[in-house]
């Protein structure tokens, strides 16, 4: 009988900002050197992306879990699904042997082997 893992993991991205600075902004009522303007005005998430790179997923922990407890899961993570059937649950939020099967498959496939 196959078991669930839940795998939380963070997703990294590299954003890049450019970040104009006015010539006064010494001058201003926080007065600041042009970098510390610049890192300030994406602290406060008020820039434009520049562009972004895909860092990956780093692992922070796992843990096995039963279907009751991936179902009571599934509905605090997802509160919109609690009308859900729990089949419909499963299929829409877990990923199956079946779906890792496929990958798998596509990745041979695009790697011609």
């Amino acid at each position: 009988m196959s078991k669930y893992v839940l795998v939380d993991a963070l997703s990294q991205f590299c954003v890049r900002y450019v970040i104009e600075v006015p010539d006064d902004h010494n001058e201003r009522e926080m007065p600041c050197d042009a970098k510390t303007w610049a890192e300030d005005t994406v602290t406060m998430e008020e820039a434009r992306e520049f562009s972004q790179h895909f860092l990956g997923e780093t692992v922070i922990g796992s843990r096995e879990l039963t279907q009751e407890e991936v179902l009571a899961l599934c509905d605090e993570d997802n509160a919109y699904v609690k009308t859900w059937s729990d089949e419909q649950k499963i299929h829409t939020f877990v990923t199956s042997i079946t779906d890792q099967e496929e990958k798998c498959k596509e990745k041979v496939e695009q790697n011609g082997s």
